[in-house]
């Protein structure tokens, strides 16, 4: 087992070596909470926004707008028909 090894290591280790990481731990600790503190206080922009104009002058989102245009016609009508 993976945790069999950090356990060998940590029963190893002594008194100072177990301050000595504890304090790096609780550095490390307190940086990602500081990243997480930073992240929730941004302003956060939604996906849409993010993306919007990405396919400008594109020709294969061109085609596709097309294709899909085109199908929604075909089905629309297929639609219709059935209902006479």
């Amino acid at each position: 087992m993976i945790l069999h090894g950090h356990l060998d290591r940590v029963l190893t280790m002594t008194t100072q070596q177990l301050e000595t990481r504890l304090a790096t731990l609780e550095e490390e600790m307190i940086q990602v909470k500081r990243l997480l503190l930073t992240k929730e206080e941004m302003p956060q922009i939604p996906w849409w926004d993010k993306i919007a104009g990405s396919c400008v002058d594109d020709p294969d989102f061109d085609e596709a707008e097309r294709l899909g245009r085109e199908w929604r016609r075909s089905a629309q009508d297929d639609w219709l028909d059935r209902g006479d």
